[in-house]
Parts: C-alpha cells; structure tokens; sequence
C-alpha cells in the first residue's frame, strides 16, 4: 500500500472570502491518498467535490475527516460526489481517496475543496444611496454568484461525462483490436494446421490411410 499526504495551500480572494483548490491526481493501484485544507473560523462553509475521469471502474473510496478525527464524509465506490458541510471547529481537515480495493488499475481524479465564510463582504455603499437599494443590490450580487457556482458545476459533470465516455470508446477499440488479431492469428494457425494435416495423409507411405 501506497499513501500519499499532500498539503494544499489554498488560494485566497480578497473579494468574496473564498479560498478553494482544484487538482487533478493520478491514484495509483493499492493507493491511499490524503490531502489537507486548513480551516481559520468556525462555522465556515466547506464544499468539496470530486469525480474519477478514468481508470477500472470509474469509482474510488474516500473519507473526509475533521480535527478532532470526526468522520465527516465517507463513501465506497463512488463514481463522483459533491458536498457542502459546515466546519464547526477550526483546524485542519483530511481529504482522502482510497484505492487499495483496485490491484491493477490506476485512477485519474478530479477534485475541488473551497472554504468559504459564512459572513459576507460588505459592499462600498454608495452616498445617498438607500438601505434597500443597497441590499437588494447584494441580492444580485449573490445570486449570479450562485448561478455561475451552478454553471461551473454542470461543466464539471459534462466533462466528466465527455472523459468517460472518451475512455469507454478507447477501451472498445482496443478490444476490438485485440481481438481482431487473436482471430488473425487463428485463422494462420488453423490454415496452417490444415496444411499441415494435408501433406501427412499424402506423403510417402502415408498414402495409404486415404
């Protein structure tokens, strides 16, 4: 068994109070891989997704624990997963996927860990302007924030869909080429069998038996 620990520093936007990480891992066969975010507030919003674009059977074993060694999240076999929780505690978080239940096959994993605070920026107000307008202004504001989250989600979905199914088609065409010299390769070898049978039974004393 393998195990891999990678610390991610994630990158932080001034603007909206977000900091994420998306990475792209291959997870060897009989491997166990963590990775760690740090938490600074509690009561901070977490999302975490992942989906495996290729390798076996498109699915992975992985946990998501806390700090006081909580299990959060975990799930076998799972082709991919997208989640939200709320870290109560501050501290350091364990990502980890696990394929120890793979003996041969590799796994390309596609993941994003963002932590976000519950409490928002405040935005400059401008002078004169009323209450309302600002808030409903917010409003706007975070709703196309959701919006684009949803539009960059269902990108990742595509994707991944569009790297299965990529794979499916690469690992038809190399059975079908596979098999394709297998019965290459019978045909000579039978053609070459019947060959063989034909000039026993008619050579030398051999003739007899026809």
């Amino acid at each position: 068994m393998r195990v891999a620990a990678l610390v991610l520093g994630l990158l932080a936007t001034a603007v909206s109070s977000v900091s994420a990480t998306a990475l792209t891992y291959k997870l060897e066969a009989n491997e166990k891989a963590c990775f760690y975010a740090q938490v600074e507030q509690q009561n901070a919003k977490v999302a975490f997704y992942f989906a495996v674009q290729s390798g076996g059977s498109f699915d992975v074993d992985y946990s998501v624990t806390g700090p006081n060694e909580k299990a959060i999240l975990d799930g076998t076999k799972e082709r991919q997963g997208d989640f939200v929780f709320t870290a109560q505690v501050p501290g350091e978080y364990r990502f980890c996927f696990n394929n120890e239940m793979s003996t041969f096959a590799e796994k390309l994993v596609d993941f994003e860990i963002a932590v976000e605070n519950e409490q928002r920026a405040q935005l400059p107000s401008k002078q004169g302007a009323s209450p309302e307008q600002a808030s409903a202004l917010e409003e706007s504001i975070f709703k196309l924030s959701a919006q684009l989250s949803t539009i960059s989600r269902n990108q990742k979905y595509f994707r991944t869909r569009e790297n299965r199914n990529f794979s499916t088609v690469r690992s038809t065409e190399r059975r079908i080429f596979n098999f394709s010299i297998i019965e290459g390769l019978m045909m000579v070898s039978m053609a070459a069998l019947q060959v063989f049978v034909v000039r026993f039974f008619f050579q030398g004393a051999r003739k007899g038996y026809v």
